[in-house]
This record gives C-alpha cells, structure tokens and sequence, in this order.
C-alpha cells in the first residue's frame, strides 16, 4: 500500500514538472528536459514529446519543430555525457560507474555492442530505451569517433523524437475519443520507469558484487 502511494506521489510530480516546464517553456522546455534525459537523469522522453505535439496539434507549437528541437536536445546532453566519459576515462567508469548506475557488466556489454556495429551503434542506441540514458558516457569513454557520434545521435534522436511528436499530434486530433486515456498513459509510461530505475538499481548491485574488483577492459575505439 505504502509502495503504491509512493510511486503515485512520484508519477505525479514528474508528470507535473514535465507538463508545467512545457506549457511555461514552450521550445525551450523542451529542449532543457530531453537534454537532461540526455544526460544519464531518467526523464521519460515517452511522456516530453507526446505533450509536446499535443500542444502542437493545440496551435501552441509547430511539431516539425518540436522534434527537431528534441532532436537537438539529445545531442547536446549527448555531448556532454560523450565529453565527461572522454575526461574521465575507463578507469573512473570502471571504479565509479555503480554511482552513475552504470555496471561492470553494461560497460562490457556496451563495448561488445560498439565492436559488434560500429559507428552504428551511436544511431542504434537512440532508439533503445534505457540504454540511450547512459550510451553516450561509454562511448566518450571508448574514444569513438566524434564526428560520426554527432551525425549519427542526431539522426537517431530526430527519428526517435519524430516518432513520439507524432503520437501526441495524433493524440491531439483524436482527444475527444483518448483525451481520458492521457492522464493514465503518463501513469504507465512515468510507472514503468519508476520501477525500471528500482529494477535497474538493483541489478547494477548485483552485477557489481560479482564482478572482480580489478581487470578493467582495455579502451578501444569505435
């Protein structure tokens, strides 16, 4: 009972933040919250850029933009991320990364995805939930290639952030039949990452108790 209330109370005031910040901010909202999502703060994307194009199919905002400033945004938390994993390095990720709820394991699991596509892997990781959070930090960390790690975030942020301006346009044309609908989206969408954080949490203790203290992976580039 106490758990329920609890994530009911945090499901709305992140609804509440996103939705004010947006109708306050207008593009700028937009763009201050999906650089944030950017950079490792789990800040549902889901939910930004749905209210975004209902405030476009509203009047309030163009929706072409509206991605392209999402779009933008991601890069730009991208880069940041990028830049501190670069400056920081492997040993630091390797040593501190449980407190960015970065584990042992996701570092070599996203080394094997970057040898495994390459460059790719930039573009494919925008369009992963929950990796696209903290992809860009170990790419940094990796030393990939810069140009390419712009070109290719950039696309798979605007195709991400198209997609999801789109739904809330559609949402907006057909509010009278889903309208109702929208509070509770924001419920599962805000819930279900609510309980993948405490899920992922978890996992990254687990995954470091039982990986060795030392033998940090060697860095390589993409």
């Amino acid at each position: 009972m106490i758990k329920n209330v609890m994530i009911k109370i945090i499901i709305n005031f992140l609804a509440g933040i996103i939705t004010a910040t947006i109708n306050q901010g207008g593009y700028l909202g937009v763009f201050g919250l999906m650089a944030l999502e950017s950079c490792n703060i789990p800040i549902p994307s889901e939910v930004i850029l749905p209210y975004a194009g209902f405030l476009a199919n509203q009047g309030q905002l163009n929706w072409h933009l509206a991605a392209l400033v999402g779009a933008l945004a991601c890069l730009f938390g991208s880069i940041i991320s990028y830049w501190l994993g670069l400056k920081l390095g492997r040993p630091f990720l390797w040593r501190y990364g449980k407190w960015l709820l970065i584990s042992k394991h996701d570092i070599e699991r996203a080394d094997k995805f970057m040898v495994k596509y390459g460059s790719l892997s930039f573009f494919l990781s925008r369009l992963l939930p929950v990796i696209r959070t903290f992809f860009s930090f170990i790419a940094g960390v990796s030393k990939g290639d810069f140009g390419k790690f712009c070109l290719y975030t950039f696309l798979g942020s605007w195709l991400w952030s198209y997609a999801l301006v789109w739904f809330g346009v559609k949402l907006g044309e057909n509010w009278s039949q889903i309208g109702p609908a929208w509070e509770k989206y924001q419920e599962i969408i805000i819930g279900l990452i609510v309980l993948a954080v405490v899920w992922h949490v978890g996992r990254v203790i687990r995954d470091n108790k039982k990986s060795p203290a030392s033998g940090d992976p060697q860095s390589h580039s993409a």
